[in-house]
């Protein structure tokens, strides 16, 4: 089993957080994001049982490193919800393979993204893609897709908007169950300020809300300065609070995000809690427990 000796003996200790009924609830339907890499295996040994598990897809390692991971997840009594890239799909005959490999396995929940593939194949989006996913028998229930309070780098404000009311659209004409994820964001006003927002327009899909675990400090910096974009990057560096605490803790604690957050939890329909562990999953789990816990 990895040992984040370092940043799991932080949430070792005793914690002065008064329990929050609300941060509780909603750290019971956390999911833990996981990386298909070599470490992953090793990784996921310190997944509490039956742990709600997302798996990422991406270019570098294909759709099918996602579905390999999952299936081993799933034979570890986890419940899997792995991530679809329309980017990855290489034509319909393709996109019918995966609604039958869900189908034959099992899962009935699934997370749809454009993905990054620089060359893609038969779908440039997301929407393009579940249209002719839902036209098969894939036996899901529940999809999720992504939502980007911080922006995106590649999509301007008005078709990624547009974006996620098509999709909120075609699940309710599919009569599929479904929320969006949030993009991981530092700054509580923001979330809240482009929720508000969204909802007034009419978003009405549920909203997991992403935040970083207890994640090594270099890690997190390292990989959210590729991954951040925007106004959170804006938000970092002017929160020397935040950035001190950064890089005076041997782990990220996401505690203080979550507690800024807490008394729009209900108001806004947010309804989970999207981990991205980066695969450490130790510390992540430990400071996890300590949240259910107090």
């Amino acid at each position: 089993m990895r040992n984040d000796s370092a940043s799991l003996s932080r949430w070792n200790e005793p914690q002065a957080i008064e329990p929050n009924p609300d941060l509780r609830e909603l750290a019971h339907s956390a999911v833990f994001e996981v990386i298909p890499l070599n470490s992953a295996h090793e990784a996921i040994d310190a997944l509490p049982p039956g742990s709600r598990v997302s798996v990422t897809a991406s270019a570098a390692k294909g759709q099918d490193a996602t579905l390999e991971l999952a299936q081993e997840l799933l034979r570890r009594g986890h419940r899997v919800t792995p991530h679809f890239s329309a980017r990855l799909m290489r034509d319909r005959g393709h996109v019918k393979d995966l609604a039958g490999w869900a189908k034959d396995t099992g899962v009935t929940s699934a997370f749809v993204i454009g993905g990054d593939a620089a060359e893609p194949g038969a779908y440039h989006d997301a929407h393009s893609f579940m249209q002719d996913l839902f036209e098969h028998d894939h036996g899901l229930d529940t999809v999720g897709v992504a939502a980007y309070p911080d922006g995106h780098p590649l999509i301007a404000e008005d078709a990624r908007r547009r974006a996620l009311f098509a999709k909120q659209e075609l699940l309710a004409e599919a009569g599929l169950r479904g929320y969006c994820s949030t993009q991981m964001c530092f700054d509580p006003a923001r979330i809240i300020a482009w929720l508000k927002a969204e909802r007034n327009n009419g978003l009405t899909l549920p909203v997991h809300l992403g935040i970083p675990g207890a994640v090594e400090r270099t890690k997190l910096l390292t990989i959210g300065a590729r991954l951040g974009v925007g106004q959170s990057l804006r938000y970092l560096r002017k929160n020397r609070r935040t950035v001190a605490k950064l890089l005076g803790a041997s782990a990220h604690d996401p505690s203080e995000l979550l507690e800024a957050l807490s008394s729009q939890l209900a108001p806004l329909d947010i309804k989970g809690l999207h981990v991205f562990t980066f695969n450490q999953i130790e510390a992540t789990a430990a400071w996890h427990h300590a949240l259910l816990h107090g």
